[in-house]
C-alpha cells in the first residue's frame, strides 16, 4: 500500500497543495503513519496538522478568487510537484522506502494537476460555471486524502 498510498496522496496534492500534507501531518499526529525518531517528525506535533490545515482552508478560499493563476503556471505546478513529494516520502518513511515514496508522490502530483486541470475544466463546461467544478474538486480532494491516509492504520 505505501507506494500506492504514496502516488494517491501525490494525486490529491495535484487537486490541492495543502491538502496532502495536511492530511499526512494528521495522520502522524494520530499515530497512523510512524514517523517518530524520523527526519519528518515534526510531521506528527501536536501543531503541525493545525497549520497545514488552515493553508488548507485558505487555499480552498483561494482557489475561488478570479485572480488565481491556473494550477499549470511554473509556480503552481512546482508547489504541487514539493508537496506531492513530500507527502509521498512521509508515506515511504514510514515503510522505509522514502525515496520510492518521493518519487510516486512526484508522478502522482503530475497525474493529479494535469489530470485534475482536466476534470474541472470538463466538469465547469458542463456546469455552464466553475464554482460548482471547484466545490467538487475540493470534496474529491479530501475525501480521497481522508481515504489514503485512513488505509495507513
Amino acid at each position: 500500500m505505501s507506494l500506492f498510498g504514496a502516488f494517491l496522496i501525490g494525486v490529491v496534492a495535484g487537486l490541492r497543495t495543502f491538502t496532502a500534507p495536511a492530511a499526512v501531518s494528521w495522520a502522524a499526529y494520530l499515530g497512523w503513519l510512524p514517523l517518530d525518531g524520523t527526519s519528518l517528525a515534526f510531521l506528527g506535533h501536536p501543531v503541525t496538522p493545525y497549520v497545514f490545515t488552515v493553508l488548507a482552508l485558505l487555499e480552498f478560499v483561494g482557489d475561488q478568487l478570479p485572480s488565481t493563476p491556473s494550477r499549470k503556471v511554473p509556480m503552481q505546478f512546482g508547489a504541487r510537484l514539493i508537496s506531492g513529494a513530500f507527502s509521498g516520502a512521509a508515506i515511504g518513511l514510514a515503510s522505509g522506502s522514502w525515496l520510492a515514496g518521493l518519487v510516486a508522490g512526484l508522478a502522482g502530483a503530475v497525474v493529479g494537476t494535469l489530470g485534475g486541470h482536466e476534470f474541472r475544466r470538463r466538469l465547469a463546461l458542463a456546469f455552464g460555471r466553475d464554482l460548482p467544478a471547484a466545490l467538487i474538486e475540493d470534496v474529491v480532494a479530501v475525501l480521497g486524502a481522508l481515504l489514503v491516509v485512513r488505509a495507513l492504520l
